[in-house]
């Protein structure tokens, strides 16, 4: 006879696949008619966006484009000039656990980008992408945690009380973030926004009940080209909240927020011309996790009946740290010359490798700074050099760590002597789990009557518990309870005395 069983079901998501995809693209692209012929391209600037996601059977894919501006020095002389150009993109991940139920959460960023001018009419445009991409597939988790009816069919029982940390949700929306923004200084309507590159950070997150409400800033950087040539940059930074719905989740649960662009619009406003207007869509990218207590059935038998059992093994899932890591850089980059001035600068990130040393986890980056300058001829230049970025967490072997590279502040650069000074400060965002392995009962079915098999048994067994030997072993070995061999031995629960003769009465 089959026993029936309490069974608990639980819905959430795991990781089917996750990795980053590296990849280049390029593009030859045409100077407009309106636009002079190129003398010199001195720099690019360039912004991913996410412009769709997909989960197939085995398959997470990520598509985009990269908005590429390409800085100029024309023939005819003057200002800067700028060129325009979108980049697609499309990035897939083999997921072989993934189906077409499953969701993919995706980050595209710009490790480098660089234009080569063909002819004074033509630019070949490269841009290397690092995609970030996590395919979640729903799933569900039963477990048995106790006999139903056991006293009618004398089982025993040993159940644990665990826990573990699952991803319970994964949730997205999308938001339009506007604002104006005034820009100070020169006077007139000859302002130019040469580049624009935006960052939404997500700065707090919260659940109340279904409602997950997060905060944080819009962080702006503008290249601005003022009427007689002068260019300068510009740093805002913009706050939002947004709320999303969350439906079945805990208060006490926590959250992963990732946001991610999908269009950028910055376009002049205003009857002086001194004012733009920022429009970025946005996508949030949710992840809820969240402790849940676990009962497991880890073993059984019948006193009276011979039993077989069969076992299973489940993963549960410790959180070991979620945290962040702070880098904080500070370089002399050798350019040969005294710069005279520093127009501009920023940084793009590369992805994260992993590596294990000894008991720690070392997380590689690599950052790309960027350095607009103008030369002791006031001549605009731009400089680049890749710095190494590291992080080492403690980690125990088997240990899962899933990170994330950011770049949350300012990017300042200075003249030095030799070169130029630069200082930012780089972020490593990560979540390091611990599998535990836990055997749990299946199935179980009763058979023979055990007084038919037991014969010539005796009644009282006289032994000593083998090392390693538990009360719950000896107790199945001879078909009794363990309360009954505690009170033959007047021991207290959980007692199990070593060197000792321990009487084991049998149940018949």
């Amino acid at each position: 006879m089959e026993l029936e069983f309490d069974r608990e079901v639980t819905h959430c998501y795991e990781v089917a696949a996750s990795g980053t995809v590296c990849q280049e693209e390029t593009l030859e692209t045409i100077v407009p008619d309106a636009c002079p012929d190129i003398l010199r391209i001195v720099s690019v600037c360039a912004q991913a966006t996410l412009n769709g996601k997909q989960a197939r059977d085995g398959l997470a894919e990520a598509s985009g484009s990269v908005r590429a501006v390409v800085l100029y020095q024309p023939e005819e002389g003057g200002g800067l000039r700028r060129l325009e150009a979108a980049l697609p993109f499309t990035s897939q991940l083999d997921a072989p656990a993934l189906t077409q139920h499953g969701m993919v959460s995706a980050c595209a960023q710009v490790r480098g980008a660089e234009a080569r001018a063909l002819n004074p009419r033509k630019v070949l445009l490269r841009v290397d992408l690092a995609v970030e991409i996590t395919a979640f597939q729903p799933t569900e988790h039963m477990c048995c945690q106790a006999v139903l009816e056991p006293e009618e069919h004398k089982v025993e029982q040993m159940i644990a009380q665990a826990e573990t940390y699952q991803l319970c949700a994964v949730q997205e929306k999308p938001f339009t973030f506007t604002d104006q923004i005034r820009l100070n200084g020169g006077q007139g309507e000859g302002m130019e926004v040469m580049a624009c590159q935006a960052q939404p950070v997500c700065g707090e997150c919260k659940l109340i009940g279904s409602k997950l409400i997060f905060k944080g800033t819009v962080e702006l950087q503008l290249l601005v080209q003022e009427a007689g040539g002068a260019l300068t940059p510009y740093r805002e930074s913009m706050p939002f909240s947004q709320v999303m719905e969350v439906p079945g989740v805990g208060e006490g649960s926590e959250c992963q927020m990732d946001l991610e662009l999908t269009q950028v619009s910055c376009l002049p406003s205003g009857e002086d011309g001194r004012s733009v207007e920022l429009t970025l869509d946005v996508l949030a990218q949710a992840q809820v996790w969240c402790h849940r207590p676990v009962q497991l059935l880890q073993d059984l038998y019948s006193t009276a009946w011979e039993t077989q059992v069969t076992q299973e093994e489940h993963t549960l899932w410790k959180l070991l740290e979620q945290s962040s890591r702070a880098q904080n850089v500070r370089e002399l980059l050798e350019t040969g010359a005294l710069p005279r001035s520093v127009v501009d600068s920023w940084v793009n990130l590369g992805e994260i490798t992993q590596s294990r040393e000894g008991g720690e986890v070392v997380l590689t980056g690599s950052a790309l700074v960027t350095v607009l300058y103008l030369d002791e001829e006031e001549n605009l230049q731009a400089f680049q050099r890749t710095l190494p970025l590291s992080c080492r967490l403690e980690a125990p072997a088997g240990a899962v760590c899933r990170c994330h590279l950011m770049c949350p502040g300012e990017v300042f650069a200075t003249p030095a002597a030799g070169g130029l000074e630069v200082r930012f400060t780089a972020e490593f965002q990560f979540q390091l789990l611990q599998p535990q392995r836990a055997l749990a009962v299946s199935s179980a079915v009763l058979g023979e009557p055990r007084g038919k098999q037991e014969g010539q048994q005796p009644s009282v067994v006289l032994r000593l518990a083998a090392p390693g030997e538990t009360l719950w072993d000896i107790a199945k070995a001879y078909a009794t309870t363990q309360h009954q061999i505690l009170q033959a031995n007047q021991l207290e629960e959980g007692s199990l005395p070593t060197g000792k003769m321990l009487l084991i009465p049998s149940s018949f």
